[in-house]
């Protein structure tokens, strides 16, 4: 992850504010920056979305195969251009930290009706292919991507496959070449992540990178739009005692919970409007 240089009196500054529910910025412990989402920005794909925290932005896009394996595969790419820490092997060892995560976070039957994508039983179905672009970073990418991959597969169209038997008594699949003859997929229940940053006494969500200089370790928390935990995992190389894992657990089941509302209203306001659509910012 990308770092940044905290002197000592910052720290005591940044810690100081969050004992007292003040951040550097104005915002309390569990608010978020600003975000905006655009779906449907990349033409040569079946579902995308642009994500931007604050000035992080991250790309989104879903393709579609059908195949004899169901999965939601995650691929993630940083640009050399986000930060120099990026660079040749850097970029690979987070994107390959990122995917390993994302793919436990999202790949289960909880989170994506994977009988949906089934074409024909125990023959062909389809498969998610999901690849992540991040372009700059500023702090908290789990956050920011997978509000972002929420999004594209709620732009994702499927096309509609027909079934029909061959003169040999086998199974001709042909995919509609109709753009409107389409399967959409119900991305209710996928889980948004949350990250809570443990700085001093207190807990932070949506750090930025100046607060995570100063934190020990962090928990990354996959909640579903009923606040339940699919997904946890503690990162850095700090530890976290029994207490505040419970604290920060039940602070992230509150946030992820309360994330997904706006998140959806968005998403349906953004389809609403077409080929029209502006971006539209949530949690501002």
């Amino acid at each position: 992850m990308a770092t940044v240089q905290v002197s000592e009196a910052e720290k005591v500054y940044i810690l100081h504010g969050i004992r007292d529910d003040l951040r550097v910025d104005g915002r309390g412990c569990e608010d978020y920056r600003h975000m905006e989402i655009e779906t449907d920005v990349v033409s040569n794909t079946d579902g995308s979305a642009k994500m931007r925290l604050q000035h992080s932005p991250v790309i989104v896009e879903s393709k579609n195969d059908h195949m004899l394996i169901r999965f939601l595969s995650p691929s993630v790419t940083s640009s050399a251009n986000a930060t120099p820490e990026f660079e040749g092997r850097g970029g690979e060892e987070l994107g390959t930290e990122l995917s390993n995560t994302l793919y436990k976070v999202f790949n289960n039957k909880h989170s994506v009706d994977l009988k949906s994508l089934c074409i024909s039983a125990g023959e062909h179905c389809w498969v998610l292919y999901v690849d992540v672009l991040l372009l700059q970073c500023d702090g908290n990418l789990y956050d920011a991507i997978s509000v972002a991959i929420k999004a594209a597969l709620f732009n994702t169209k499927i096309p509609r496959v027909h079934i029909s038997a061959d003169e040999e008594g086998g199974k001709e699949i042909e995919l509609s070449d109709d753009p409107y003859d389409c399967m959409r997929l119900n991305v209710e229940n996928m889980p948004c992540i949350v990250t809570l940053c443990k700085v001093g006494h207190r807990h932070v969500v949506d750090a930025t990178l100046q607060e995570k200089a100063c934190s020990v370790a962090s928990l990354i928390i996959a909640v579903t739009h009923k606040g339940t935990v699919t997904c946890a995992r503690k990162v850095g190389g700090g530890s976290l005692d029994p207490e505040s894992i419970f604290e920060m657990t039940e602070a992230g089941k509150r946030v992820g919970k309360a994330l997904h509302a706006p998140l959806m209203k968005l998403l349906q306001q953004e389809e609403s409007l077409g080929k029209t659509q502006q971006k539209v910012g949530f949690l501002g």
